[in-house]
Order: structure tokens, then sequence, then C-alpha cells
């Protein structure tokens, strides 16, 4: 497999500025902006667009498909979901305490407010003095939960919830597997997942044992009518150590330049296991992972385009967290969080290049969203960055 090279993308003088080396190693400057139109129309821009991020619109009962002349939808409003971590301290909030949202009723009752359609769990814990109870993991909870997700709306698409941690997969693994399927099936998700990385090695052979699970994992799934997905921090986009001089340990040092997670996509079936993108640990991925040392020990570029990975992996990315982020360079990390489309990612672009809008599910979510100060930020939040998600339209060069 070749790793994906940009040659558009400049090398980065070792005299640059910590802000300049950021820009440059990403690809795309304010001052090139105005030139990317017809490049993301062939799908040649390989790197987000800094100081592009899209105009704010009020944007209700006006956006389906086009809209006035003011362009093509991106996120079509069936498809704007929201994580509900991003609102975890309304959910878990007691009602009895507070005349603000609370628990999952009242919380969904909200977000359909705002005009969400789409809601991804993270969990099914709620406050103990909410309709319900606290503990909604179960089957008579995901009836309540899937009585309510109709009432207001909304449908379920994807928890972040249970993988067995066993290997090969013990009895009481699997049948808590199952179950957390039959709720997916009663909450009417197409998709069932996790937060986490498949693996947290580098390791190639560490990867391969991963694949053999989530391919296990995935026929169990396919058979109860889901689709099994796995979700990306930055370090699932690091590069693979698969060859070259051998450790202490006899595990290699040096890489090919395939990076974790596309190597996890050539060994899983591609009917049994799928991804969700968070497309702001993929930006940092981005900045972070953009060398590498290459099996003979020279130091190589290869600077990461997430949007090409999901063009060329189609329809194996059927879900996005729609993370935004601002330019960093103290934090080592290259961004820093914040609400969907007030930062530098250029969603405009990326949603532009990925494609298949009615297949994608953008679920936006924001880490730091939930404030001990501020009890209405979260919710707040989400408002902001569904109007935001719905103003997104493909650019008219």
């Amino acid at each position: 497999m070749t790793p994906y090279n940009d040659p558009s993308t400049p090398a980065v003088p070792l005299t640059a500025t910590p802000d300049e080396a950021l820009r440059r190693s990403l690809g795309v400057g304010r001052r090139r902006f105005l030139s990317t139109c017809t490049a993301v129309a062939a799908g040649a821009v390989a790197a987000p667009v800094f100081g592009a991020a899209p105009a704010m619109a009020q944007d209700r009962g006006r956006d389906h498909g086009h809209d006035h002349g003011r362009g093509q939808v991106l996120v079509p409003p069936h498809k704007r979901g929201i994580i509900l971590y991003t609102v975890r301290d309304a959910t878990a909030r007691d009602p009895l305490a507070s005349d603000l949202p609370s628990g999952f009723r009242e919380v969904f009752k909200q977000l359909a407010r705002h005009g969400y359609r789409q809601v991804e769990f993270a969990g099914y814990n709620q406050h103990a003095n909410a309709p319900g109870g606290a503990g909604l993991e179960s089957v008579e909870g995901a009836k309540l939960l899937r009585r309510w997700l109709d009432e207001y709306g909304l449908r379920a698409q994807g928890n972040h919830g249970f993988i067995p941690s066993s290997w090969p997969l013990t009895e009481a693994d699997k049948d808590t597997f199952k179950k957390h399927l039959e709720i997916a099936n009663i909450l009417g998700m197409d998709h069932m997942g996790t937060g986490g990385d498949p693996t947290g090695s580098s390791y190639r052979a560490d990867w391969d044992v991963a694949a053999d699970k989530w391919n296990a994992l995935g026929e169990i799934a396919r058979r109860e009518g889901v689709k099994l997905y796995t979700h990306n921090h930055d370090s699932a986009y690091g590069f693979l150590l698969d060859g070259g001089p051998l450790d202490d340990q006899g595990r290699p040092t040096r890489s090919s330049g395939i990076r974790k997670l596309e190597y996890f996509l050539k060994v899983t079936d591609p009917k049994l296991v799928w991804l969700e993108m968070d497309i702001f640990w993929a930006h940092v991925a981005q900045y972070k992972f953009h060398t590498y040392t290459a099996h003979d020990g020279s130091t190589r570029k290869s600077v990461f385009d997430p949007a090409a990975l999901v063009a060329r992996h189609n329809k194996r990315y059927p879900l996005f967290h729609a993370k935004d982020g601002v330019v960093s360079t103290t934090n080592g990390m290259g961004w820093d969080m914040v609400p969907f489309g007030t930062g530098d990612i250029d969603y405009t672009t990326f949603f532009s290049r990925v494609g298949l809008s009615n297949y994608r599910n953008p679920m936006v979510e924001d880490d730091n969203s939930p404030s001990a100060t501020d009890p209405a930020q979260s919710l707040r939040e989400a408002k902001i960055s569904y109007d935001n998600m719905a103003a997104l339209r493909k650019r008219r060069c």
C-alpha cells in the first residue's frame, strides 16, 4: 500500500515561526483560500483552509437541496445529529433542582426544538430523579427511550457503548454484546459502536489481532441487522511500526508509511466493520503525524488528508463526529476545541469532498460544552452548532 503524499504541500522551513509552520504543514493558508474552489471541485485540496469558517445563518424551512440561489445544502436536515456526550450535564441534571431541561426526555425535546433529527448515545444513564430512573441500559429502558425519541421526531443513530474486552470472547461478554445489539434494534439504530480505537498499539501484529476481533464482532452484529463501527482519536492515524531493526523485545521500530487505521481498513471485512471519523481528532493527527522513519532509516514526509481517506473508502465511513477547532501552536495538538462552525476547520470543503450527503451521519460534538459555572451552556452551544451546520452550503465559484 502506497502512503498518501500531497506533492502540493510545501515543506516547512526550519526557520518558520510556530504559527507559520503549522499553517504550512497543514497545506492551505489564508491567502490561498480564494483559489481553492476549482481544486475542491476536482477533489484536490488536501488540507483545511484556515480563516474560512462558513457563514452563519438562521436556516429554518429553507434547507432542502438548494435554497433560493444560496447553493446546495451540504448536510440535509434529516442527517443533522448530535452525540449526547455534548450535553451530558443536561441528561445528568437533577430535575428537582433546576428549571433547565434535565434527563433524556427533556433533552430530546430541547434538541428537537433546536432542529436536530438524530442523536448518538454515549451510554444510557441519566439522573435518578428523571423519568425512567437512572439506568436505562435494558430492554425496558430502551423501549422507554424509543417512545421519547418518536415523540420528538428523533432517530437514534449509534451508541458509544459496550465492546467486549475479552478475546477470544467469553460467553459473558458475548451475551452482554448481544444485549446491546437488542437495545440498538429497539432504539432503531442502523449502527452501534464504541468511543475508543481498536487498539492503542503501534505494532502491526496487535492490529491484526484487533482486526480478527472486530471481524468476529461485526459478524455477530450483522446477524442482528446492525452495522458495527469504531471511533477514532488522533493516535489511530499515526504511523504503523512494521519493519526495520527490532527493539530488545523483538518489535519493529520503523514504518512503511502506512497509518494504523489505514491498515485496519485493509485487514477488516468491509461488510462487517465500519468507522466513525472524529474530524477534529483527524485534523490533530494531520498536525502531529506528518513524518516517519522509513525501513531504511530515512525520514520521510506524508501529510494526512482526512477527507481523501474517507473518499478512498467511501461507504465505510457512515458516521462523523463534527467537532470544530481553532488553530493553536501552544497545546501540542494544533487545535483548540470550540463549538461547531466557530472554528478554523473548513467543513464546507470537507463535506463537499467526501460527498454522499444522504448517506453520512455527522454528529455535532464538543467535549467542552458542559460548564461548571454556566449550566445552560451545553444546550445553548448545541443550538449554535445546529444553526452553523444547517448553514453549510457548497461553494459557488
